[in-house]
């Protein structure tokens, strides 16, 4: 057996997410990991299941999602890459594949994880690219926002920014960078933690433009934070607009230069 990643993108606005809605082999209806098996499993001639780095949500995008996989299959990594693309449907695609060592695991061995959330800030909603991007008609300040989304770096308790139907067994994680910024007519929040909770980029985007908006002072994230209460924070900022950037690992693993620290 063979231990392959592949890096995966996908625009998500077409599946209920990443995580498989019914057992292998049985019809789904509409996973993105369902959709990745079938093809790997018809280029394979053999059933096959996969790990992601992080499960996304529906409607959710990624630009490189990480997934392994074990195979005895004998297939070279470009016979992969274009085998199962060629299967997939056209709003995923496989853009890497290499082989690995038998302990390398898309999710443990992930050191952090990065999302981008695009918003346009303008008084008429969006025509083109409205798929991924999500709209603000209030005026936003970018930089009331970025003041104050730094108090959530470092490790914390993000039980305020996740939603009640997270499964993870603790809501400690440590953000490691987060910054706004304007660019014209867009407003960017980009976000690396060691791991993210259920919601936790969009409720914490949906508290930032509270602030924003002027609303709440920028000390309020601070305060939301330390209150460990979702009902304080903001509302779930909507799905379009986020893009998982993909995991990042220790250069141990020999994987591109994109999903390496």
């Amino acid at each position: 057996m063979t231990r392959y990643a592949l890096g995966i993108e996908y625009d998500g606005g077409e599946f209920l997410g990443w995580q498989r809605l019914s057992k292998p082999g049985e019809p789904d209806p509409g996973s993105l990991q369902a959709a990745l098996e079938h093809a790997l499993s018809f280029v394979a001639d053999a059933p096959i299941d996969t790990v992601c780095a992080g499960r996304t949500d529906a409607g959710v995008h990624a630009a490189c999602q990480v997934v392994h996989f074990d195979s005895d299959a004998a297939r070279e990594p470009r016979g992969w890459m274009l085998g199962v693309t060629s299967r997939l449907p056209p709003a995923m695609c496989v853009r890497w594949c290499l082989p690995v060592a038998d302990d390398f695991h898309a999710r443990f061995s992930a050191r952090a994880r990065r999302y981008r959330y695009r918003l346009l800030n303008r008084p008429v909603r969006p025509a083109l690219e409205r798929q991924y991007l999500s709209w603000e008609r209030r005026p936003l300040d970018a930089a009331a926002m970025h003041r104050a989304a730094q108090a959530l770096l470092g490790e914390q308790d993000f039980s305020a920014f996740r939603t009640v139907h997270c499964q993870a067994p603790h809501a400690r994680r440590d953000m490691q960078a987060i910054a706004v910024r304007r660019e014209g007519e867009q407003v960017v929040f980009e976000l690396q933690a060691n791991a993210f909770l259920h919601h936790m980029v969009r409720n914490i985007v949906g508290s930032l433009l509270e602030v924003g908006a002027g609303e709440r002072p920028e000390a309020w994230i601070g305060e939301v934070l330390r209150g460990r209460d979702r009902t304080l924070a903001g509302p779930t900022a909507p799905p379009e607009g986020l893009t998982f950037l993909g995991p990042r690992y220790g250069p141990e693993w020999g994987l591109p230069a994109e999903v390496l620290l």
